[in-house]
């Protein structure tokens, strides 16, 4: 028996998120707002040495690998900056930390080696799978010599003939 459904009977899927009323959206805003006043100075440094991970975000949105990668070797050398910012929290020790090219190199550096990571390390396990490879296929031919040493080569050439491999 087919039952045939109706237009109207369709039960309609619930947004998983709700739209904020006009109330909703000032309340996040001024919070937001407060927030980023209250800790200006991290928020500084925040912005300038995450400048790697924000321009992967915007240039490459779907690659999340290399934007995972990337953002945690930049979010380690900014962290390392914020811990130096802690005793003196001020506007002014942030701009004296974003000054020192040290820090920067620090930085955006933490991020260059993400990357170089991200984009090497495939390469390496290539080399390093053929080197394994090439080991594994050693081993079979010093086997196969040993099995024709002992039992002729007539027999593996007669097997290789019926499986169509190669003769020794």
């Amino acid at each position: 028996m087919i039952k045939i459904k109706k237009k109207g009977s369709e039960k309609k899927k619930k947004p998983y998120f709700q739209r904020l009323n006009l109330v909703q959206k000032w309340l996040l805003f001024v919070a937001v707002f407060l927030t980023i006043f209250a800790t200006l100075p991290a928020v500084i440094i925040l912005i300038i040495g995450l400048l790697p991970s924000i321009t992967i975000l915007i240039t490459d949105p779907k690659n999340t690998n290399k934007l995972t990668i990337v953002g945690c070797f930049n979010l380690a050398g900014v962290f390392i900056c914020i811990m130096g910012i802690l005793n003196q929290f001020s506007v002014r020790e942030a701009f004296f930390i974003l000054g020192d090219i040290f820090n920067l190199i620090i930085m955006l550096g933490s991020a260059g080696i993400g990357l170089a990571l991200y984009c090497e390390l495939p390469n390496l396990f290539i080399h390093l799978s053929r080197i394994s490879a090439q080991k594994r296929l050693t081993n079979v031919d010093e086997k196969l010599d040993k099995l024709a040493e002992e039992w002729g080569t007539e027999i593996i050439s007669k097997q290789a003939n019926r499986f169509g491999t190669k003769k020794v």
